[in-house]
């Protein structure tokens, strides 16, 4: 006996040290952070030949976050609402997509810093992810065009919203300021045969020539540019009358231009830079509106889902109720206590209610695969995409709540909303481009100046025929001493000038990117009126769910009471069952219009949240986190 107790008292302690080991697990893996996006910035290297190396972008990780799988409790996926943002800042793919358009933004200020032309940046919301209104499914998303591919105020050619901005980054040719250095160096042999002997005095003329010759070039955002050109050469000869063979010749120029009317400044010439500058702010605002709309599609998707868990467990009540009035009127008709007919029309409720059951049933798992989908990088595992989603935020315990004056609402959605700011940056590129189209009116005029010098050096031709003599240096570096010590100076000061006539296509540029501007200023008051516009609209569903909510909880009310009344009635044999059922199936009705209204009501919050530019601050999201799909929150 003794045996068996201290078997038992060994399995217990097992068991305990067993299930404690497994909580601090679990403890460990809540405080694990998330999986690490891929870096995105382009790497940096002291290297001096890192210029000429290409660099590889990683691919993206396609695994989920470790958050997923701490949410899995009994092989079901438990998810608050604040988990579902969490999860689809780390793995939706949507906003995985658009993040690399922060990057690609910063290529282009790289370029321009050169003097290279912008590309442009993209600033359409990605919309690939189903529900919530996208894909055909739910309704009411905000947003662009799929895939990110909407043109946006940032990027070059056609505009979005009817605005033209061919214009844009418009003006005088930008040079390269990256400096160039080229090198030339070889030798040649050259045979010539000759019609006479009078000129070098031999029938065949053989010369050997050896070069080395560098040119180096740079511009400058002033307008100015420099170069400095350097050219040597050694040729013998067979020649008889040629004084010098070897002879060696050095020269040297440095050359100065300056730009005076078209080109001058750092206006036109950093317009490309700034611009840059200026989409990758509209690139960041774009990656901002972006997350606003991913977040407020969770959000539509997350309260559908309550929606269908709540309609699942009405109507599964539902049936119970009716299944179990079905087998209490069998009983009575066996007691002959009720006619055949109610017992046929308990069967045929039963199996109306089946019916709805069905059809809820169906509509959870929609919603659990579309959610699954949006807050997952992959769904290769056939557990997760069989796995139940239960929402743990209720809508039973939702309190209504006061809104800001609309006033109120609609100066913080014109502070806020991410169209209007992209809008006001857009506005200072064209503004940019409007200056420099007006500066490429003007006529080129160029300082232009060079100064150089040149030296002669090289030995007496040992087959000259005749006196021979030279007062030059025999050595190369008598030649390059000679170039540079002024003896042989060259030099020149003047001004180049060029006037188009007519100047038609600049004129025509030019008053373009002035109609193209003030067309979007009017878009800008446009998109300010269509905000308020918004907002007012989002305020008055708010306050139209509101009412619905309230009524359709009034109306629960009174059905659960007329239930109540008529159960109690048939119990005490002053009511049928049919009645009693029939006040079951409204209070049903009752419930499933309750639990209709009160996500109307939360979908009316997230859209008026959209509206005003607050969903981020609303849900407690840095934008930080959503740059790096990483969410430092652990899971609970």
């Amino acid at each position: 006996m003794s045996v068996r107790r201290h078997k038992d008292s060994f399995k217990v302690r097992l068991l305990a040290g067993f299930m404690a080991f497994t909580n601090v697990l679990a403890l460990g893996q809540s405080q694990l952070p998330s999986a690490p996006s891929v870096s995105l910035e382009m790497p940096k290297s002291h290297n001096p030949f890192g210029p000429y190396i290409g660099s590889d972008v990683p691919a993206s990780p396609m695994a989920n976050s470790p958050r997923l799988n701490q949410l899995v409790r009994d092989g079901k996926l438990y998810l608050s609402l604040q988990d579902a943002i969490s999860l689809a800042l780390e793995n939706n793919l949507d906003l995985a997509i658009a993040r690399y358009n922060l990057p690609i933004a910063e290529t282009d200020i790289l370029r321009t810093q050169a003097g290279g032309i912008f590309r442009g940046v993209n600033t359409g919301v990605v919309q690939g992810t189903p529900g919530g209104g996208i894909g055909g499914l739910g309704s009411g998303a905000p947003g662009g065009g799929a895939g990110g591919t909407t043109a946006g105020a940032g990027g070059a050619g056609a505009g979005a919203s009817g605005l033209v901005q061919s214009t844009l980054g418009s003006g005088t040719a930008v040079s390269g300021y990256d400096p160039f250095l080229s090198v030339n160096s070889g030798v040649e042999h050259q045979t010539q045969p000759l019609s006479n002997l009078q000129l070098n005095g031999v029938p065949t003329l053989q010369t050997n020539i050896g070069q080395f010759n560098a040119n180096y070039s740079q511009s400058f955002p002033t307008g100015s540019s420099i170069s400095f050109e350097f050219d040597n050469n050694r040729q013998t000869t067979n020649a008889i009358f040629q004084n010098l063979s070897p002879a060696l010749n050095s020269f040297y120029r440095i050359t100065f231009r300056q730009e005076l009317l078209a080109g001058f400044g750092f206006g036109p010439n950093l317009r490309y830079l700034r611009i840059a500058k200026n989409d990758k702010k509209i690139s960041d605002i774009a990656f901002r509106d972006q997350v606003i709309a991913t977040v407020t599609q969770i959000e539509n998707i997350y309260w559908d889902l309550v929606n269908a868990y709540e309609q699942a467990r009405v109507n599964e009540q539902s049936l119970n109720f009716a299944a179990q009035s079905l087998g209490n009127a069998k009983k009575q008709l066996q007691l002959e206590s009720i006619p055949e007919m109610d017992v046929l029309r308990a069967e045929a409720e039963v199996s109306k209610r089946d019916q709805d059951l069905t059809v809820a049933r169906t509509n959870l798992q929609l919603q659990e695969s579309l959610i699954k989908n949006a807050l997952t990088r992959s769904l290769d595992d056939a557990v997760l995409e069989e796995m139940p989603v239960v929402p743990t935020d209720s809508l039973q315990t939702l309190s209504i709540e006061s809104t800001q004056p609309i006033l109120d609402l609609i100066t913080q959605a014109l502070s806020a909303r991410p169209e209007l700011l992209e809008s006001d940056v857009d506005l200072q590129n064209r503004q940019i481009s409007r200056k420099a189209a007006k500066n490429a009116l003007l006529p080129s005029l160029s300082l232009v100046g060079f100064y150089g010098g040149t030296g002669l050096a090289g030995e007496l031709n040992p087959v000259f025929q005749g006196s021979n003599s030279s007062s030059v240096p025999a050595d190369f570096g008598g030649a390059l001493g000679n170039a540079f010590n002024n003896s042989s100076p060259d030099y020149y000061v003047g001004f180049n000038l060029t006037i188009p006539f007519r100047n038609r296509i600049a004129k025509a540029d030019q008053y373009r990117s002035e109609l193209e501007y003030r067309q979007s200023e009017l878009r800008r008051e446009e998109l300010k009126k269509q905000i308020r516009i918004e907002v007012r609209n989002a305020q008055y569903a708010l306050q139209q769910s509101r009412a619905r909510l309230e009524a359709a909880r009034k109306a629960r009310d009174l059905a659960n009471r007329t239930f109540e009344i008529t159960q109690k009635e048939q119990t005490l044999g002053a009511g049928s069952s049919f009645q009693t059922m029939t006040a079951q199936r409204d209070l049903a009705l009752a419930e499933l219009d309750l639990v209709t209204a009160t996500t109307t009501y939360q979908k009316a919050n997230v859209e008026l949240d959209r509206a005003t530019g607050s969903t981020l601050e609303h849900n407690g999201i840095q934008i930080a986190d959503a740059i790096k799909g990483t969410v430092s929150t652990p899971a609970p």
